[in-house]
């Protein structure tokens, strides 16, 4: 019962840093897009290490340098980047 027991206990405590590590894999080509949408635009960003969806084609991007810009689709359909 106690071989039980612990494999639970392992299976329990395992399974949020594998869904973590899922989310940061799935993330990834949204970070490589935003980094080149914001070099696109002329800014200086290096690599987007992390990004919050706030809607539909609207994030706000925080940089590996610490700055952080917003990217979003404005009512003509183009691709804005804002420095924040």
């Amino acid at each position: 019962m106690s071989t039980r027991l612990t494999a639970w206990t392992v299976i329990v405590v395992m399974t949020p840093l594998f869904a973590a590590s899922s989310r940061a894999a799935e993330n990834t080509p949204l970070l490589k897009d935003l980094t080149a949408v914001i070099a696109l635009h002329g800014q200086a960003c290096g690599q987007v290490v992390s990004a919050v969806r706030q809607s539909e084609s609207d994030y706000l991007a925080s940089c590996e340098d610490g700055k952080g810009y917003r990217v979003f689709i404005n009512a003509k359909d183009r691709v804005v980047v804002e420095k924040q």
